[in-house]
This record gives C-alpha cells, sequence and structure tokens, in this order.
C-alpha cells in the first residue's frame, strides 16, 4: 500500500506507519457510533442552581482565586474562510453591470447577502473596508449601487484588499466600540480580567496555525500596553501549533488513499481533539476553555462572565471535597461507613456509576476501585437549554463493556438512523456551547497525564471535500468530548445569552455583538 517515498513522509511528520494503517483500517471499518442511553437532563446529569446557590458558587471561586495558578485556553487557529463562503458566491455569480442585490438574491434564493448589504454601515470593519476601496479604486464614489457593493465585498476578500479570508477568526475586527474595532483576541484577553486572572496577572494561551503566529504577536504588541493599563492586569500570552504527528490522512469514496498532484499522501488537520497534546503541555491549576468566536461586547461580557465564576466555584468544591477524600483512601484502616460516603459523592457528585458488585467487594478492593475512580483529572461543563442550535449533547452512554457514564456526544458520533437513538436525540434537553473548566491536577498538585484518559472509539469520520472530490476524512476523538471520556464530569446548567458564536459575518450584526 505504501511506497518507500511514503514512509519517508510518514517518518518525516513523527507518525508510525502502523499509525497510518490503523487509520487506514478506521475509516474503511467504518466509526463505531455512541449507544446512547437517555439524554442527561436537570437532576440526571445536570445540575441547576438558583440565584442565592449561584453567589454562593461565585464567592467560592472568588475566595480561592488569587491561590490557583489559572490559564484560560483558546482554540484559535480556524481560518476565517467560512464565515464569508456567501460572499464567495457572490462575487462568483454577481454581474455588477445586470444584477441588483434583489435580482441576485431572488435568482440566487441568498437571504444572506440581502442581511449583509442592509447592515454593511453596522459592520466593525465599515470605515475601514470603505477607505481601502476608495484607495483601490479612484473612481470608486461615482460607481453604480451593484458595483460599488462588489468592489467592497472583494476590498474584504480579496489577497490586493483586507484579504479576510486568509486571517483566522481571532484577528477579524468583531466589536466596534468609539475607541475602534477590536478582535476576538483582544477581547479574550479583556475578558480574561474578569474570571481568569490571580494576584493581577492573566495567563492566556491561543492554539493558532504557524502561518499566523506572527499575526498574533503583531495583534499582541499593538494593544498589550494599552489593554494592561484598561485593566490593570500583566497579561502572559503564550501561543502552540497543532501537532503534525496529530494529523490523519483521507481515502476517497473508492477507499484508496487520496493524494495530493505530486503524488504525496494529503494529511489533515484531524479536528479540535488533536489540541489534547497542545491542553496536555499545560501546566496550570484549573484551565478555562472557550472557542475563539464565543465573545461579546464588553458590557455583556462582564455579565455572562460570571457564570464562568460558577462553574468555576462547582469545580474547586468538588475537588476540595474529592482531594479530602483521596487522602483519607490513603489509609488502608479507612471505615466501612467512609468508603460508603466517598461512593455516594462519586455517583451524586461526579456522576460516576458504580460497580454492580460494588458491595461484594472487600474492603481493600472497595478501597481501590474508589481511588481509581476519583482520582481523575474533572471537567465541570456549562450546558445550555437547545433551541435548536447545533452542538455536542449531554448524554448517558453506555461503552461496548457494558459501562454507563455521562458524555458530551457530537451529533456525528450519534446513528441518527436507528430509531430508537434518534428519538433519544429528540428529547436532549441541552447542549454543551464548548464552555469548560478543567482541573488537571491531583490530589498531590501533580498533573495528570490526560493522554490516559482518552476513548480512542470515540474517533469519526466525515466526509469532505478536497480540490472538489470528495474524501472520507477521520477526526480524532474531540477535544471536549471522547478526549476526556474517561475525566470526572459535572454539568451545569447555564443561560443560552453565554453562547453567542459567530458561525457567519453576518452574526456580528446581532445585537450582543454591537456595542
Amino acid at each position: 500500500m505504501f511506497t518507500e517515498k511514503d514512509i519517508q513522509q510518514i517518518e518525516n511528520k513523527g507518525i508510525t506507519l502502523k499509525q497510518v494503517e490503523a487509520q487506514v483500517s478506521r475509516i474503511k471499518n467504518g466509526m463505531s457510533y455512541s449507544n446512547l442511553i437517555s439524554a442527561a437532563t436537570i437532576g440526571s446529569g445536570i445540575e441547576s442552581y438558583n440565584e442565592s446557590e449561584t453567589e454562593d458558587l461565585i464567592k467560592s471561586f472568588e475566595a480561592k482565586q488569587n491561590q490557583l495558578n489559572i490559564v484560560k485556553f483558546v482554540p484559535a487557529s480556524g481560518a476565517a474562510t467560512r464565515m464569508f463562503k456567501f460572499l464567495f458566491q457572490f462575487l462568483n455569480n454577481f454581474n455588477p453591470e445586470k444584477d441588483t442585490i434583489e435580482s441576485y438574491a431572488e435568482r440566487q434564493n441568498d437571504k444572506l447577502i440581502k442581511i449583509f448589504i442592509s447592515g454593511l454601515e453596522k459592520f466593525p470593519f465599515y470605515e475601514e473596508v470603505l477607505s481601502k476601496a476608495q484607495a483601490i479604486n479612484p473612481n470608486f464614489d461615482s460607481l453604480s449601487e451593484s458595483e460599488a457593493y462588489y468592489e467592497l465585498v472583494k476590498t474584504i476578500l480579496n489577497e490586493d484588499g483586507l484579504n479576510y479570508s486568509f486571517l483566522p477568526k481571532g484577528l477579524l475586527p468583531f466589536h466596534k466600540y468609539p475607541s475602534g474595532a477590536n478582535t476576538p483576541f483582544q477581547e479574550h484577553l479583556i475578558e480574561s480580567t474578569l474570571y481568569a486572572s490571580s494576584k493581577g496577572k492573566a495567563n492566556l494561551h491561543f492554539t493558532v496555525s504557524e502561518k499566523h503566529h506572527s499575526y498574533f504577536d503583531a495583534e499582541l504588541k499593538k494593544v498589550k500596553d494599552a489593554v494592561e493599563k484598561e485593566t490593570n492586569t500583566v497579561f502572559d500570552v503564550s501561543y502552540s501549533y497543532q501537532n503534525e504527528a496529530t494529523e490523519t490522512l483521507a481515502l476517497t469514496t473508492n477507499n484508496e488513499i487520496f493524494r495530493n498532484e505530486d503524488g504525496s499522501i494529503l494529511f489533515r488537520p484531524a479536528g479540535h481533539g488533536a489540541l489534547l497534546e497542545n491542553l496536555n503541555d499545560l501546566n496550570n491549576d484549573i484551565i478555562f476553555i472557550k472557542n475563539v468566536d464565543n465573545i461579546v461586547v464588553l458590557e455583556l461580557n462582564k455579565k455572562v462572565s460570571n457564570y464562568k465564576k460558577l462553574i468555576a466555584g462547582v469545580l474547586v468544591n468538588a475537588q476540595e471535597q474529592a482531594f479530602g477524600y483521596l487522602r483519607e483512601l490513603d489509609n488502608k484502616a479507612i471505615e466501612e461507613v467512609k468508603l460508603l460516603e466517598i461512593a455516594s459523592f462519586l455517583s451524586s457528585k461526579m456522576n460516576v456509576v458504580i460497580d454492580d458488585g460494588f458491595d461484594d467487594f472487600t474492603q481493600p478492593e472497595k478501597r481501590v476501585y474508589l481511588k481509581d475512580k476519583l482520582n481523575r483529572p474533572i471537567r465541570v461543563c456549562g450546558m445550555v437549554k437547545n433551541e435548536g442550535e447545533p452542538g455536542g449533547g449531554p448524554f448517558w452512554v453506555k461503552d461496548e463493556e457494558g459501562n454507563t457514564s455521562l458524555q458530551i456526544v457530537e451529533f456525528a458520533q450519534i446513528d441518527i438512523d436507528n430509531s430508537a437513538q434518534a428519538d433519544i436525540v429528540k428529547n436532549a434537553t441541552h447542549f454543551n456551547p464548548t464552555d469548560l473548566v478543567c482541573g488537571v491536577k491531583n490530589y498531590k498538585g501533580e498533573k495528570f497525564d490526560l493522554m490516559n484518559y482518552v476513548d480512542p472509539e470515540a474517533a469519526f469520520i466525515t466526509m469532505k471535500t478536497q480540490n472538489g472530490i470528495d474524501i472520507q476524512a477521520l477526526e480524532l476523538p474531540g477535544l471536549w468530548n471522547g478526549s476526556m471520556a474517561y475525566w470526572n464530569s459535572i454539568f451545569v446548567e447555564i443561560p443560552l445569552e453565554t453562547f453567542n458564536p459567530v458561525k457567519t459575518v453576518n452574526d456580528l450584526l446581532k445585537p450582543v455583538h454591537q456595542a
């Protein structure tokens, strides 16, 4: 299957031939779907807190905040290309000499372009685009309306314009203030001061693509002094790239290895699950994770960030209790009543389904079993009510050995053609907006090796296109689903207002992105 040249290419990426053969086998054999038992709901896998309880949990976190080494982890390597998909189609299909926006929108059944044009002046980049278009075309002000719109879109996307589609989402103008437009990168710096700083210092870690690293550096240099002064916080910003060794190959629809034009094997980034290695390299007490595009204007953010403190309060309280129990489990003379108390804590707080045979274990066996279940990384994930937004959901899942656990399951992992599984999905009340805080150290202060808690079976196969050709691509177990399958999980209801991603450029017109 592989030539000498292939083997050299594989080894140069830091991948073994055995790993690549396993990837081919996985794609050919098809993915293993999750076996959903039921949707997690309030009282069954999802916790909900009233106003008073929320206040207490926020205070719990704030009381410990300055003793903790905190980092905010932001996956930020995604290119903005998909945000502008309908604008690329507009450039390809719009004839400024014959079409109006109305006639084009009707012909192409494109509602997005009408929203974009009608809200054009509200976009945070409008003035910059207009100024650039006028500089590129000295006759811009005498163009017809259709020609002017066409030139503005070209200026946004093309390389000789602002080239926004080349940039990562994190560096696009997102929010317009009297002082100018802020990028998500800058907004994440500011947001970190609201909940992720300690002793006047905020650590942020961005995963970026290598080709964009210098752009992030330039943006940091541009805004750092002003934001530090404004927030009275010192920023320590670090970056990492997705490891090439996590890339996966793809197969054609005929199950043949997809190759580039030069005959080399196409290797692709394997989804956000590949970032587990980046996360594993961080040596902080707790890690907040939030996607780069899920960021709102500052005034709203001050309120939304309280829910970050809520889930962090749940984490530090649960950790404190777990660490106390683990120290007691180190004592071989621990009493039976205490073992039952710890089992109850695992079941009620950590959502661990205790083994049916637990009552029949000997006392030493109970001690070993409970310690294994308790001494794991902990994640507290915000869950919002499902109102039709896409996203992984919280479900009770049974594995091939018959063990039931609480998991976040991506839609791609569900066999939706199975009517029983589809019915469970229909009854789901919440979804995961990628809003989580992680405790990655044990009760002795040692960092867990996160690679030991992955379910490799949670990888999934997705259909993609490469140069117009359909391919079967393999994605590693997702960062907050399969890659954290064997963590202890606590799911907490938070409001839908905490979830405001920017999937298309038109999302920037929503009130939460308008200062």
